[in-house]
């Protein structure tokens, strides 16, 4: 059974739901998993089933509704979908690599610990590409993460299990980590919300806690959604040197965007977009100018070169060298477009001028910062990404122009060389293929609030899962 009826509420229609006695956590768990393996052939987003731990952890949570070990917590009875790169004690930790196929954690990832602390039931984990580097989902280990609304596409990478997930209506949380894009890609071709904190907001695990491009991060069908769950994961952790200490709290009700400066930078210098891209990012600016905010469009002094020159730098010297060393002991095992990263996240540039070039292409959009409270543009160039392409050879065409690297068919990777801002992805429309297009609100550095604020209003503007239309036809 598919039970539309239970897959696609809210968290927060769920928690009301729960306490007021309407609904058990062990109904909506057994719902969701009967979708889930109704859906699983087509879909394929789920790696690791976790349905008898979660339905014993039901039953406690549904105990808690009615008074007892201490009554209900913030995210108590909620099912959610993990990625499988979070670790989680006994459970396998392959990262979707043959390489590391007898992995298992002994330890839970600080996003995992808190979830799970905080009442949230994860009853499956889900797909990546192999090592998260890529911006889809497909594996050797794992095949092929289909998107919900198209099942010729991907649902985008490296949270691509999430983001399909989320879609199908497995669950309505789900957990991400983003490098160059990969909380923000899914969520926009899969139709769903996901926050790119700002760098040391949530806590991570060393090593990637220390590159300051790593992310992890709330993924959901909503922003308020995102909030709770952003609200549970994020503050100072032990393990983390870099996690920040008093982090804000997103409020329940958000105030407007009357009188907040906003601008629109459609092609953040270069950068080619499909037509329908286009035309719904203009949609959102017209709907926030329409509720009173002041929105202009602006033009950053960008290329595509300059970016993926910096981010080559970086990514040589960290993530590139070590899948390079992988590629060296194991490299048979590996897919090719693994193998690909790892030759093509090579550099001419040191590190050390890689972060002179970064500090050199921020200084135009701190400038707009001073004049500007957020910043909106598209999340993905093109129209979507194709199941099963490893994006190696040929053509990467965005409206006609060769980008030469996927990555570039997306727009995140500007921000991740700028860690601090806070970036919410969020819904646009859709393409004429069925896939959804999003945009991205960039906030100053550090103000998650007004990056939450501007969403909302963004969500509220027509589409996403608020609006019973918006549903993949499964």
């Amino acid at each position: 059974m598919l039970h539309d009826d239970l897959a696609y509420l809210s968290a927060t229609e769920l928690l009301r739901r729960f306490t007021a006695r309407e609904l058990s956590p062990v109904e909506l768990l057994d719902a969701l998993i009967d979708r889930i393996e109704a859906l699983e052939p087509r879909i394929n987003a789920v790696c690791d089933r976790r349905y008898a731990e979660a339905r014993v952890e039901a039953a406690h949570a549904a105990e808690r509704y009615l008074g007892k070990h201490g009554g209900p917590r913030p995210l108590e009875g909620l099912p959610v979908v993990a990625k499988e790169e979070h670790p989680m004690t006994g459970r396998s930790w392959t990262q979707g690599s043959l390489t590391l196929k007898d992995v298992v954690a002994e330890y839970d990832h600080p996003i995992i610990e808190r979830i799970q602390a905080a009442g949230g039931i994860i009853h499956a984990r889900v797909t990546t590409p192999e090592f998260c580097c890529a911006g889809f989902c497909h594996t050797t280990m794992w095949g092929t993460t289909r998107n919900p609304w198209n099942t010729d596409y991907s649902p985008g990478g490296s949270s691509g299990g999430t983001g399909a997930a989320l879609a199908a209506g497995y669950a309505p949380l789900g957990t991400g980590s983003d490098i160059g894009g990969s909380i923000r890609i899914p969520s926009s071709l899969s139709g769903v919300v996901g926050y790119k904190p700002p760098f040391g907001r949530v806590p991570a695990l060393p090593p990637y806690n220390l590159d300051q491009f790593c992310h992890d991060g709330p993924m959901a069908r909503s922003v308020a959604d995102v909030a709770l769950i952003e609200n549970v994961i994020a503050g100072p952790h032990p393990r983390d040197v870099v996690s920040l200490r008093n982090p804000p709290q997103i409020p329940a009700e958000l105030d407007g965007v009357e009188g907040l400066r906003i601008a629109v930078c459609l092609a953040l210098g270069d950068w080619p977009l499909a037509p329908e891209v286009e035309a719904n990012t203009r949609r959102v600016a017209a709907s926030l100018a329409a509720v009173g905010a002041i929105v202009d469009e602006v033009t950053l002094p960008w290329t595509r070169d300059e970016i993926f020159t910096a981010a080559q730098a970086h990514f040589a010297a960290i993530m590139g060298a070590g899948i390079a060393a992988i590629e060296a002991e194991h490299g048979d095992l590996l897919n090719d477009y693994t193998r690909a990263f790892a030759t093509s996240m090579t550099s001419d540039l040191s590190y050390y001028e890689g972060l002179e070039l970064e500090g050199h292409l921020y200084e135009p959009l701190g400038m707009l910062f001073e004049q500007y409270d957020a910043l909106i543009c598209p999340t993905i160039a093109a129209d979507g990404l194709e199941a099963d392409n490893p994006y190696i050879d040929g053509p990467m065409l965005v409206n006609g122009v060769d980008v030469k690297h996927h990555i570039l068919m997306c727009m995140t990777l500007p921000f991740n060389l700028f860690s601090r801002c806070p970036v919410m992805a969020v819904p646009s429309g859709r393409a004429a293929n069925g896939v959804p297009t999003g945009v991205q609100v960039v906030g100053r550095t550090y103000d998650d609030v007004t990056a939450f604020r501007v969403a909302a209003v963004v969500e509220s503007s027509g589409v996403g899962f608020h609006d019973p239309s918006w549903r993949p036809a499964l």
